[in-house]
């Protein structure tokens, strides 16, 4: 990564500026957040700061919020894929273990007979 790339998980937007690159009202983020559909870093207990996986995640709930779905619609939407990146995950992990060509050898406790 370039010494001036920030990562997409690190939060650096202030509301305003979130906004303005998510294309949306800073109160609609407020309210976004309020129903946990985003879930900014809170700075001092108050501000917030958004991140670039933040950012991404409030044009996709724009994008199906023009598409005509509700904000509950929403939440069940991106807590399903959530759940689907977790099983992907779990899947590929599964298939490392299953395809590791690592040799485990398991010896029993033997107690010696007195």
């Amino acid at each position: 990564m370039d010494r001036f790339q920030v990562a997409d998980d690190h939060p650096v937007y202030a509301i305003s500026v979130a906004a303005q690159l998510a294309g949306l009202h800073p109160q609609t983020l407020r309210q976004y957040d309020r129903l946990g559909l985003v879930s900014p870093t809170r700075v001092g207990g108050r501000n917030r700061l958004y991140s670039g996986h933040d950012i991404a995640r409030l044009r996709e709930i724009a994008d199906l919020s023009a598409e005509g779905l509700s904000l509950e619609g929403i939440r069940r939407i991106l807590v399903l894929q959530e759940e689907v990146e977790r099983l992907r995950a779990q899947v590929v992990e599964y298939h490392r273990e299953k395809t590791s060509t690592a040799l485990v050898v398991w010896r029993p406790n033997r107690r010696t007979q007195r």
